[in-house]
């Protein structure tokens, strides 16, 4: 059984006991989170695909971990003599679920 869901503005298919790594969320750790942009519903023999979303299905997932990505360095330079050179980082804050319903 799994189901496709929307979070942040990217889909994500995923099934009971599974881990997730979706955007940043202001929920802490340790507490439930109930997705309602059910996309599609899978239980092995049925699929129910939703137009958009499937209605009254909701998933059930719990906070397990915040954390951040890899660092992405990005190097600004511009040719020409205008001594323009800019180096920067970025790191990515993401949260981690787990799912416990579909």
């Amino acid at each position: 059984m799994y189901a496709v869901f929307q979070v942040g503005g990217q889909q994500f298919r995923a099934g009971i006991g599974d881990r997730v790594r979706v955007e940043l969320m202001p929920q802490q750790v340790g507490e439930a989170v109930e997705l309602n942009d059910v996309l599609l519903v899978s239980d092995g023999d049925q699929v129910q695909v939703g137009r958009p979303t499937v209605g009254g299905a909701k998933v059930k997932a719990t906070v397990v971990e915040q954390s951040q990505g890899d660092k992405i360095l990005v190097f600004d330079y511009r040719p020409g003599g205008k001594r323009h050179k800019v180096k920067t980082g970025h790191r990515q804050d993401y949260t981690w679920l787990r799912v416990d319903e579909s």
